[in-house]
């Protein structure tokens, strides 16, 4: 049975994997591991020691308690914490957009910019 936190550092590790642009093969091998055991670690089959996300966390360019965050869960229940009915729970674990989130960051920061507000003022039409 996985646990909830494992599943979170995770979803956390593919993400952050995502945006930079590494495969899971070259992950691995910064790493020092097969690429089998990240798909482990991502899927929350396995859980990843202290010493591994901190190999994987340096390997991505962010600090240990970046895998962790995000994680809110109310103790009387054992559960997330609910999001607003119009975000998806999960979007940051979908590849989509995170490909979106990747794809908004190479363009320049002038016309990023632009394209932010321009989404601003659709997203309140709608």
């Amino acid at each position: 049975m996985t646990h909830p936190v494992d599943v979170h550092v995770g979803k956390r590790i593919r993400q952050r994997r995502w945006l930079t642009g590494m495969t899971q093969q070259q992950l691995a091998q910064q790493v020092g591991i097969k690429f089998q055991q990240i798909q482990k670690y991502e899927t929350g089959a396995n859980r990843v020691s202290a010493s591994r996300l901190w190999d994987i966390a340096d390997a991505l360019e962010v600090p240990v308690s970046f895998f962790f965050e995000g994680i809110e869960v109310d103790e009387a229940e054992g559960q997330s914490a609910d999001t607003p009915s119009k975000v998806p729970a999960d979007l940051m674990g979908d590849k989509e957009a995170l490909d979106l989130v990747r794809s908004y960051y190479s363009i320049p920061e002038n016309q990023r910019r632009r394209l932010f507000e321009l989404a601003r003022v659709l997203s309140d039409v709608a």
